[in-house]
């Protein structure tokens, strides 16, 4: 469904959220790849560590996703020293577990501001000089949790729901003029944001994994990127079910 990507090293990627988790790990395995990363997060040290492992093909911008000129700044940056970006991936988030009975406002509001807004500030930042050019790949991480409503996944669950459908209107707008569009939803990945969970993860992988499968995705040009397919296909049948089926089976299968 998109252009396929066979040589890193023509490509000039920006990972935002290359911090820690996937973000880091895709990071990681694109420079072993041989392409040239920027790379961005809140936390500097991380990145910098990261950086000093590349031999002059990273760059380092800090900042905040849920600064919109930051952003800007930063692709100026890219722009200016790399002369473009070919791949944006959008890779920072949070997460946060609540029930319906425990709804918090400000917290629901900074979940969204970093899941959601912030994945819009990234498109903002790189769409333009990617239109101009005809050619460059969007990518942005959202989770099996956008499929349906899930227990716990009162504010993650529609914030990564809004980021499939904003992928899905992305691709229908933009592979007609020449860009690539991927949404890359993961099940549970072993990382500090699932360690907050108290029950035990079906299919559980680590972040180097899921780094492998992301970047496999990107080669082939899917659109949507999941995994593991043990896992994920496994939710794709149950959000086709009916209602009066889905809640009380979601109901069984998390005791919850």
């Amino acid at each position: 469904m998109n252009p396929p990507i066979r040589d890193w090293t023509t490509q000039r990627v920006w990972v935002v959220g290359a911090s820690t988790g996937i973000g880091a790990a895709v990071a990681e395995l694109l420079l072993s790849r041989g392409a040239r990363v920027a790379l961005s997060a809140r936390s500097r040290e991380p990145l910098d560590r990261l950086a000093a492992t590349a031999a002059g093909r990273a760059m380092v911008l800090p900042l905040d996703a849920t600064a919109a000129q930051a952003l800007a700044t930063a692709h100026a940056e890219i722009v200016s020293r790399w002369g473009g970006v070919d791949v944006v991936l959008m890779m920072a988030g949070t997460y946060r577990p609540m029930r319906a009975w425990e709804l918090d406002l400000d917290a629901a509001r900074a979940l969204f501001d970093l899941n959601f807004h912030g994945a819009l500030n990234v498109v903002a930042a790189v769409l333009p000089a990617m239109q101009a050019r005809g050619s460059g790949h969007i990518a942005l991480v959202a989770s099996v949790a956008g499929y349906s409503g899930l227990p716990q996944a009162l504010l993650y669950g529609p914030s990564k729901a809004a980021l499939i459908n904003l992928a899905e209107v992305l691709y229908l707008d933009l592979a007609p003029r020449g860009l690539a569009v991927h949404v890359v939803n993961p099940g549970f990945v072993e990382t500090p944001l699932t360690a907050q969970n108290a029950f035990e993860m079906p299919a559980l992988i680590s972040a180097a994994e899921a780094a492998l499968r992301t970047v496999e995705g990107l080669e082939k040009g899917q659109f949507e990127i999941h995994y593991p397919k043990r896992f994920t296909r496994w939710l794709k049948l149950l959000r086709m079910l009916p209602y009066r089926l889905y809640f009380p089976l979601i109901h069984r299968i998390t005791r919850l």
